[in-house]
């Protein structure tokens, strides 16, 4: 079968979603020889913290991604919870990413985990059969690269691909086969396909459409009468699983922003102005990494009863000064009332451009004021006239992070309290867990470290995946997808 298009459709199964499994999780469990095999939650720690990603071991408990981490540690009590290390997860997403690169000119990255590849762009495959071989090699080396797993999606579209990836969860593969698209979705929940959410699910079900194929037989005018005229089109086509939007390489930014929550509602309204003023600063640094400018500043404010506000102001032309940045959130907030407290506020910057209109205005009045370095807060500035503290802060251990000790090595924090902080010593390749000591939290021997490689040394890859001692390593399940003699459909797919 040659690859191809019919009406704007491929006749191939050459778009290939690839969704790494509970990838924050397993990295931690990769790195942690004693976690390996048990309940892994990764989230914010502190009272108003959620779930990032959850362990299959956790899910098991009923842990879920967004889910509060005070629900989660009620429902597993006994897994592990630990603070996110991006640096990490980055490090590990670019080795996935360049794997991918190498297939094709056209990935579309959506999250450090999960990217859209255009197979056929890279002409690495024209059918069935050599798109199944590409994807059972990308998990291949995936494995011998990062020492982790990934499920990978193949069909003739985007939705598809990612429907099939999520079909192939965990550590497996599934390719849906041309001509059996309309079969595949009919059986399954509306909720599978992209966009349609909670509200929309529980709308389609009182008007009796609980299934793709019922949303098909409905028809596109009773879709656009129920949910809107987009939705509604929307929606049918998919159920006709037509999706014919093209693998993007590059996805234009549209917004930067930065947001807290905090652990307690902030009250003074002083310190919710420095709280500001700090985002802003954050926002700029992210802003200026990109190399953009911005025109409309915006706020968010979220207050003690969850209700969350929202203001804006567009400015005469792009930027990406500080202090027209600080200014403006600063005007934004006066005109919101924060009495009762507030617990998540956040700063960003939309209308992005690649050059700056100069705001003489805030040059003139701010000349010579020093920008923000990264770790600057505005409460710390010293006071003219007033001798800078001497007094060495008290050291925060955060769970999960790594430190090196000068005499033990390499380890991981398990948990810090009432002056101590409690150490295991291991590396990814420890042929065991490693032991725990404790210690003085401003114990000198203790020190902050940057996360070690998964992997340090991966086995040669060849054409037909890694080869190890006793020939090619196992990838995992190959799960094609299409009616079969059972007569049932596919499972539903996994959270």
């Amino acid at each position: 079968m040659v690859c191809g298009t019919i009406g704007g459709v491929r006749s191939a199964p050459t778009i290939l979603h690839l969704d790494m499994d509970a990838f924050f999780a397993a990295a931690e469990q990769a790195s942690k020889p004693s976690l390996r095999g048990k309940a892994v939650v990764v989230g914010g720690l502190g009272p108003r913290g959620v779930v990032a990603t959850a362990s299959y071991e956790a899910r098991v408990f009923g842990v879920r991604s967004a889910m509060p981490m005070g629900q989660a540690r009620r429902l597993a009590p006994h897994a592990a919870y630990l603070a996110p290390r991006f640096s990490l997860y980055r490090s590990v997403s670019d080795q996935v990413m360049a794997l991918l690169r190498a297939l094709s000119p056209l990935v579309e990255p959506l999250s450090l985990d999960e990217a859209f590849v255009d197979l056929e762009a890279g002409g690495v495959a024209r059918d069935p059969d050599a798109a199944r071989r590409v994807g059972e090699r990308l998990r291949a080396d995936i494995r011998a690269a990062t020492g982790l797993t990934g499920s990978v999606g193949l069909a003739a579209s985007k939705m598809l691909a990612k429907i099939a990836s999520e079909e192939a969860k965990p550590d497996g593969l599934v390719l849906i086969d041309p001509g059996t698209e309309r079969e595949l979705l009919a059986p399954m929940p509306v909720r599978t396909l992209p966009g349609v959410g909670p509200a929309t699910g529980d709308h389609l079900r009182r008007a009796g459409i609980a299934t793709v194929g019922e949303l098909a037989e409905a028809g596109e005018d009773e879709l656009v009468r129920l949910v809107g005229r987009a939705h509604g089109q929307a929606l049918y086509a998919m159920a006709l699983a037509r999706d014919e939007r093209p693998v993007v390489a590059e996805r234009e930014t549209k917004s930067v922003s930065v947001e807290d929550t905090y652990d307690v509602d902030i009250h003074d309204r002083v310190r919710i102005r420095l709280e500001v003023r700090r985002l802003a600063d954050r926002c700029v640094r992210r802003l200026r990494a990109g190399g953009h400018a911005g025109r409309t500043i915006h706020l968010k404010v979220r207050r003690y009863d969850f209700s969350t506000l929202t203001r804006s102001e567009t400015l005469r032309g792009p930027t990406d000064d500080p202090a027209v940045v600080r200014e403006a959130a600063a005007r934004l907030l006066e005109v919101v009332d924060t009495t009762g407290g507030v617990r998540l506020l956040g700063v960003g910057v939309s209308g992005l451009a690649d050059f700056t209109q100069e705001d003489l205005f805030a040059q003139a009045a701010h000349a010579g004021e020093e920008e923000p370095g990264e770790e600057d807060d505005v409460a710390d500035r010293s006071i003219p006239g007033r001798e800078p503290s001497v007094e060495r802060p008290v050291r925060r251990w955060t769970a999960g992070h790594d430190v090196r000790h000068a005499v033990f090595g390499h380890g991981w924090v398990q948990g810090s309290g009432v002056g101590r902080v409690t150490v295991r010593f291991e590396t990814p390749e420890s042929p065991a867990p490693g032991r725990v000591r404790t210690f003085s939290v401003d114990d000198p021997e203790l020190e902050p470290a940057e996360p070690l490689p998964l992997v340090t040394s991966a086995a040669p890859v060849t054409s037909a995946g890694p080869v190890g001692p006793a020939g090619p390593v196992s990838v995992g399940p190959v799960r094609p997808v299409g009616p079969g003699p059972r007569g049932s459909g596919p499972r539903r797919p996994a959270a």
